[in-house]
């Protein structure tokens, strides 16, 4: 994933695009989607949000081979239609990116990897 997608290129130079900023942008756009608690990293991911450490790229997988495909794992919130929070990541993510970067995404995988329940109140 350290390879820079060549943008575009004129008589200034060019413009390259990290996979991180993409990775980025998408985990921004997922977050901000009603249902999702978080962006699901599995082990270090969950030691850094123990730590209190937010990262906003943990469960997001970018390819630039032929197609722009972003994967994505999410933890949704019990209580929510998963199908429909899943079209949400979907479109939230491809217009983000799209309207961020120029770049045509092909695919957006969404993969929940787990239900969160809501927290007990407590008196």
């Amino acid at each position: 994933m350290s390879e820079l997608y060549h943008y575009d290129a004129n008589q200034l130079g060019k413009v390259e695009i990290a996979p991180e900023v993409i990775q980025l942008i998408s985990g921004i756009a997922a977050s901000r989607v009603e249902g999702v608690i978080s962006l699901s990293g599995g082990v270090v991911g969950d030691i850094n949000q123990l730590l209190g450490r937010k990262n906003l790229k943990k469960g997001i997988r970018v390819d630039l081979e032929e197609q722009l495909t972003i994967d994505l794992a999410v933890v949704v919130q019990y209580g929510y239609h998963i199908p429909d929070v899943g079209r949400e990541i979907q479109e939230q993510v491809k217009s983000a990116v799209e309207s961020m970067t120029g770049l045509a995404v092909d695919k957006v995988i969404v993969r929940v990897d787990g239900i969160k329940m809501p927290q007990e109140k407590t008196e």
